[in-house]
């Protein structure tokens, strides 16, 4: 499966633009594509974050979290190398329309490796009505006749960060969420059980978006609720320098008050301003003492836009292989 690179997503935290879209083969080198947004959600005022407690959730680790992985900085065996372990979870992106996005040689080699594919569904050009009104059925029917037979449990990303500048769907929460779930009642009519539905927000509304909450599909239509995130670093002067907590504190107590297992389905930090080893040293310390239900991680690994790449600096690339061997990330 490969994906045609396309100039289609802005990026921005107060302001900020991009482009996104990957490039994968089984086991061969990815190109890329990701985003973000500005403006922050703000939690409600009263509302207090429920701590951890055991989930019967598909894929939630029994203790920790699971770390995951965009390969998009060299070949899986190259980065894994780099790493010093395999990833539990492979980030992959395809396009809704013209993708098969159950069937792809990816989504092969990672159920062959022990990996979880984390299959990130992009809508590029799709009029949600149209879902909504059965355009792509016969297709959805098909994805989820594949899913089922695949008989494994795996991620499914639809339609991320949409309340972010790509404004999957409009920025029309109600269309977007009965697009959602549209295809979320084919799958399960179909007998797809065994895909883990993740709703995935940016960590920050774009200025013309409704809140991301408002998009929620429902909890009988996520397992896994979601957040994309990045510290930008002060290269650009209107921003500034966020730690992991920082980039995350604005939204986690709203997708923690749903109680549900949650994943930073993407997220990075850039070197300009501050020390990227130590914003890396403090996820885990961050993970148990601040955001408990967050049980997946996913490191976005390339040069775009900033130096996301794990091994933008030796000292870098020190902490990540450090945090690759926490106890806590390898349940």
């Amino acid at each position: 499966m490969t994906l045609t690179p396309e100039a289609r997503r802005g990026r921005f935290r107060r302001r900020t633009t991009g482009t996104v879209l990957a490039a994968a083969a089984a086991v061969a080198t990815i190109t890329v594509l990701t985003q973000t947004g500005a403006f922050a959600s703000q939690p409600p005022p009263t509302r207090k974050a429920p701590t951890a407690k055991a989930s019967t959730t598909a894929l939630v680790p029994a203790s920790g979290a699971l770390l995951g992985h965009y390969y998009g900085n060299g070949t899986i065996a190259q980065t894994d190398q780099r790493i010093g372990r395999k990833p539990a979870v492979h980030l992959t992106y395809y396009d809704f329309k013209g993708d098969d996005w159950i069937r792809s040689s990816v989504n092969a080699s990672d159920f062959a490796s022990g990996r979880i594919p984390l299959v990130n569904v992009e809508p590029n050009d799709v009029n949600f009505t149209d879902i909504v009104n059965g355009k792509y059925d016969t297709m959805l029917k098909k994805r989820a006749d594949d899913a089922k037979a695949l008989g494994k449990q795996f991620f499914v990303d639809f339609a991320a960060e949409m309340n972010g500048d790509e404004g999957w769907g409009g920025h029309q929460p109600a269309t977007y969420i009965a697009a959602w779930r549209h295809l979320h009642d084919i799958f399960v009519a179909r007998g797809a059980t065994n895909v883990v539905w993740v709703w995935c927000p940016n960590n920050e509304d774009s200025p013309d978006s409704p809140p991301a909450l408002k998009y929620y599909p429902g909890d009988q239509y996520v397992d896994w609720t979601g957040i994309d995130g990045y510290n930008w670093g002060t290269s650009d002067p209107d921003f500034e320098w966020q730690s992991f907590k920082d980039v995350f504190a604005g939204l986690y107590p709203q997708l923690a008050a749903k109680g549900k297992p949650i994943i930073i389905a993407e997220m990075a930090s850039d070197e300009v301003g501050g020390s990227k080893a130590t914003w890396i040293d403090n996820i885990v310390p961050t993970l148990k003492n601040n955001y408990p239900l967050i049980k997946a991680i996913v490191w976005f690994d390339v040069n775009k836009e900033r130096h996301w790449q794990i091994n933008s600096s030796s000292s870098a690339l020190t902490a990540y292989q450090k945090l690759a061997q926490n106890p806590y990330l390898n349940p």
